[in-house]
């Protein structure tokens, strides 16, 4: 067996596709972003504006999260020291808890390394819990849903993206006695559409299943305190459990999923992923939860992101860019092929100092790449002219040269 030919092999075909994927080394300066610092393959340095960023609010460099982070460093040291079961809980994490659970209005939340692993060690370990279970799954559910679905060893029925009439036909095709629950999300984060809630808790009502929600691209963001679409809407109460994370609005990180107590207490006790992962650092603990209490109070600031969102949509589409508009915060512009993609993020990145990392297969099916942009408070007239100005200018230019390669 020839290992170095295959691997050759493997991300060869990578490049010839179009979708090799390359890091941006990029220093974000503290209470300058989202300008940052740029460092190319050969060491030169360059300015830029992040385009791209999971920070949503800003709240990576919020002077109540850096204080509470600096406070709990001092005071513990760096790790945690062990997993949550040995010596890894704290007052920290404990803490942390009882914010998410009153963010959601639940019982009890459980804290995770991320919210991949939220997603992939609750859905994976609840057949172990509930013998039997059936999960039904949209077709657009993040990677990290689908992995957990998929090696739980359980039954799975996956309904087409957002169609509740297809999810009513599998219900109703299995047994009316087995367990079911019911795997979908609040905003679908490459398109930015908000998944039917409301319609979706009718059938879990109407048959008996328990619903699981993945608020990650809306905690912090939406509702009055930052509950995600579930609080806005009012709807929280009626879904069994809520899986976010603390890496994106709250600028921290770490993901979690928000039930009763007696749910979270059974995936603790039994979620592989959750026993044997060390816990969360203290100081990024502290951070976490200064950043989820200070946004259940700020409402001005998620108002201001919206504003931004409505703002940068709205002058694209003024350029006549193909852009994907479902209502939410996030700004996707179609492009269509991996290598105009990619290209256009690079020309950005190194004639504009704009950077936005273009989103290939498997993320997106082939054929819809895209650049997706996250535009937030702290993205000001200026930033928002430069990238406009730049996307007018590019746009034009790859269609010129997409027209060539045609010819």
């Amino acid at each position: 067996m020839t290992y170095d030919a295959s691997i050759d092999a493997a991300i060869r075909k990578l490049h010839e596709e179009g979708r090799y994927r390359t890091f941006i080394d990029i220093e974000r300066a503290r209470g300058n972003f989202p300008h940052a610092v740029w460092t190319r393959p050969d060491g030169t340095r360059r300015p830029v504006t992040v385009w791209c960023g999971n920070d949503y609010l800003g709240m990576g460099q919020h002077p109540a999260v850096l204080e509470a982070m600096h406070e709990a460093l001092d005071a513990t040291g760096a790790g945690s020291g062990g997993t949550r079961n040995i010596s890894g809980t704290t007052v920290y994490h404990k803490r942390l808890e009882a914010e998410l659970a009153d963010l959601h209005g639940k019982e009890a939340a459980l804290l995770f390394t991320s919210a991949y692993i939220a997603n992939d060690a609750t859905l994976s370990t609840l057949p172990r819990i509930l013998p039997g279970l059936i999960i039904y799954s949209d077709g657009l559910n993040h990677a990290s849903m689908i992995e957990g679905v998929r090696r739980n060893g359980g039954a799975k029925r996956i309904f087409r993206h957002n169609d509740p009439d297809h999810l009513r036909e599998l219900l109703e095709a299995d047994d009316p006695a087995l367990p079911k629950l019911i795997a979908f999300e609040s905003v679908y984060s490459m398109d930015g559409d908000f998944g039917p809630i409301a319609e979706i808790c009718d059938l879990a009502e109407e048959f008996g299943c328990l619903t699981y929600i993945d608020e990650v691209h809306a905690v912090g963001m939406y509702g009055p305190r930052g509950g995600g679409v579930t609080e806005r809407d009012g709807l929280a109460g009626r879904i069994d459990i809520i899986n976010g994370t603390l890496a994106k609005a709250y600028g921290v990180m770490g993901g979690y999923i928000a039930a009763s107590a007696r749910m979270c207490d059974a995936v603790r006790s039994y979620a592989p992923g959750f026993i044997f992962t060390t816990s969360l650092p203290p100081a990024v603990a502290a951070g976490a939860a200064a950043s989820v209490r200070h946004l259940k109070g700020d409402a001005g600031l998620r108002a201001r992101h919206q504003t931004q969102a409505k703002i940068l949509k709205m002058r694209l589409k003024g350029l006549g860019l193909p852009l994907i508009d479902h209502g939410s915060h996030i700004v996707p512009v179609h492009v269509g092929h991996p290598v105009h993609c990619k290209m256009m993020s690079d020309m950005l990145l190194e004639d504009h100092g704009i950077y936005v990392q273009p989103i290939n297969f498997p993320t997106v099916p082939r054929g819809t790449e895209r650049l997706r942009f996250t535009p937030s408070p702290v993205h000001g007239p200026r930033e928002m002219d430069a990238l406009v100005s730049a996307m007018d200018e590019l746009w034009a230019q790859c269609a010129l040269n997409r027209a060539e390669v045609s010819a």
